[in-house]
């Protein structure tokens, strides 16, 4: 049982308040999961910096939305409302990529499903203005950074209004938000009016017009985009392209009430930010009224995050228009002293279960040119193509990882956290694949080459499948080396936009030859910030504004689903009209190149005329055999 000490954990009750000797808050904090005090979580980080800052907070976690009372459970904060939907967009943590309602939620005690609202941020934000309509409302979080300007909505099938609009709210906090909260809160208690604020970076705020941010960049307003793809795909990559702490300029998107305005993104926190953030007094555990288990903090408990930002570039992550692109890293000193404090946790049994971030091994910046002229405007760093200019080195990352091996108490530290295949590959050093195959995984490494067919690959902005074979014949050559038999577990997806079904075939044929039957299978889910998302909604990739084919319809999605796992049975007969309607039947066969056995045509059990009565026995049996 949890036993964390009431007074040493942001309170969640007006008894807690007292316990801790609050008269009143300066702010509270309503999210969508359950409280964690853990530095996984964005609710426990942005409360334990508020508070190292001297503010005081309280948290209204999972507030029953159906009420106004719940929003006034912890009394008139004296600063304001920080609103967040959660760890994921609501919508995602509700639905499946099929539009199906999701059964739990493992953000919530016991799993349960149903203890927040869709659209969390837009609702609590109005529940927060009617309970005390005169206190500031400011919202961030993964929901509200992603749904900063007017987006498509997968769920609507629709362009929606900037989050910000919807909710009511005065400020939105996108990206990593520590700097841009404690600037918000110190200006609120010297009392600057909210809306005065206005020049703090990785925050949006409204203006009546235009004219009253003359120097900035205007994109297509919220009318043009959600009547005209084209100018959807224009802003859009506008917006993808100013996402930088450096060069990054102001937006304005007009909307039918005023506009909307971005500043440009904070600068991701410096070494020595990141690992006073990490030092802060986290309890790792939920908060102790819990009485049942919370999913989320299983994979996350024994975890330590060493690093923010990703290069590499995946049109279909959102941590581009979130974290950036610029990699912050904590120190080793950091990152040991957290390892230390896990190793006297009486539930800990010596195996760390991740150190890593967005990607395990990205430890330093893409290139040094990033950090003094930002990130380049039109080229990626890592992905279809590998800038010239990108800079590989893994010896930071294994240094600390032979220090983590090497405390007390430790017995294996394992890399769950994704590892970037075509980065190790550009290493001209093995040191670090002879690490990860010896020490840090067991049994097998499972990595995201997302398909096979270079068409698609470069719509995802993945790298070519020619390095993805070079890179296993380096990882079987390496664990032969070692005396280890390990295997490789590849992240597969169907439906992304660009994806044929000739792309799609192409990949079960892969599958076929290479022995790899898949037991989960990723379609494509169109969530707020991607660029293939924009791809998916306007046809167009906005990196060149040429057209791309978007497989959308039902059953061309359910086709690229089953060819990945051809050999179920119950995907038999998708799988064979897909290969009919691609003019491959040579694949429909008993052969072995065949994916598909074909159709079984059962003829009528002939009983032999004999003298005498059969029995119904038999006649059954023969049936059941026919």
């Amino acid at each position: 049982m949890n036993r964390t000490p009431i007074n040493t954990i942001p309170p969640l009750s007006a008894e807690e308040c007292k316990a801790r000797g609050f008269d009143g808050l300066d702010f509270v904090y309503v999210s969508g999961d359950a409280y964690i005090d853990h530095p996984s979580f964005g609710t426990a980080i942005i409360a334990r910096v508020l508070e190292s800052r001297g503010f005081s907070v309280g948290i209204l976690a999972q507030p029953d939305w159906h009420s106004v009372d719940a929003f006034r459970a912890l009394g008139r904060p004296r600063l304001g409302f920080l609103v967040s939907a959660g760890n994921l967009d609501s919508m995602v943590d509700h639905y499946t990529a099929a539009k199906r309602r999701r059964s739990d939620d493992a953000y919530t005690p016991g799993g349960k499903a149903g203890k927040r609202p869709d659209r969390a941020v837009i609702v609590y934000a109005n529940r927060c203005r009617e309970a005390y309509p005169h206190v500031p409302v400011l919202i961030g979080g993964i929901e509200a950074s992603l749904r900063r300007f007017a987006h498509y909505d997968y769920w609507d099938d629709r362009v929606r209004h900037s989050i910000l609009y919807d909710a009511g709210a005065d400020l939105l906090m996108y990206g990593m938000g520590e700097r841009s909260v404690v600037e918000i809160a110190e200006r609120l208690d010297a009392g600057v009016p909210v809306h005065e604020i206005r020049d703090v970076r990785g925050t949006c705020f409204r203006v009546n017009d235009a004219s009253d941010c003359p120097d900035a960049i205007v994109l297509p307003s919220f009318t043009e985009v959600a009547t005209d793809r084209r100018r959807y795909a224009e802003a859009f990559r506008t917006q993808f392209e100013e996402q930088d702490a450096i060069r990054g300029r102001v937006l304005l998107q007009p909307h039918e009430k005023g506009c909307l305005v971005q500043n440009p993104p904070q600068a991701p926190l410096s070494t020595e930010e990141m690992d006073a953030v990490y030092a802060l007094p986290f309890t790792r555990l939920p908060h102790p009224s819990y009485r049942e288990k919370i999913p989320a903090l299983d994979e996350v408990r024994f975890s330590i995050t060493s690093c923010r930002g990703c290069f590499g570039g995946c049109n279909f992550c959102a941590l581009t228009f979130h974290q950036g692109r610029v990699i912050s890293a904590r120190s080793h000193d950091s990152i040991l002293n957290e390892a230390k404090k896990l190793t006297k946790d009486p539930a800990f049994s010596g195996y760390i279960h991740d150190v890593g971030g967005p990607t395990a091994n990205f430890r330093v910046p893409a290139c040094k040119k990033q950090l003094k002229s930002g990130v380049c405007k039109n080229r990626s760093c890592i992905g279809y193509e590998r800038c010239p200019n990108l800079e590989v080195s893994h010896a930071d990352y294994v240094s600390l990882l032979k220090k983590l091996r090497a405390l007390p108490g430790v017995k294996k530290v394992f890399i769950r956290s994704g590892v970037r295949f075509d980065y190790l590959l550009y290493d001209k050093s093995d040191a670090f694949l002879r690490e990860l195959c010896e020490h840090h995984i067991s049994g097998q490494l499972k990595i995201a080459p997302e398909h096979i067919a270079d068409r698609t690959l470069y719509y995802m902005n993945k790298t070519p499948h020619e390095l993805y074979e070079r890179f296993l014949e380096r990882y079987e050559r390496m664990n032969r080396k070692l005396g280890k038999n390990q295997f490789v577990v590849p992240y597969l997806m169907s439906s992304h936009p660009g994806c044929t079904l000739d792309d799609a075939i192409a990949l079960a044929e892969y599958l076929k030859k290479t022995g790899h039957r898949p037991q989960q299978v990723q379609d494509f889910y169109p969530t707020p910030g991607t660029v293939s998302t924009c791809m998916y909604h306007t046809g167009l990739d906005p990196r060149t504004m040429e057209p791309v084919f978007v497989p959308k319809s039902p059953q061309e999605k359910a086709m690229q689903r089953a060819l990945m796992q051809f050999f179920l049975p119950a995907n038999f007969a998708t799988v064979r009209k897909a290969l009919r309607l691609r003019h491959r039947e040579d694949l429909i066969g008993s052969d072995k190149n065949a994916l598909v056995p074909p159709e079984q045509t059962r003829d009528p059990v002939q009983i032999p005329k004999k003298k005498g009565k059969q029995s119904k026995k038999s006649v059954d049996k023969r049936r059941r055999n026919g």
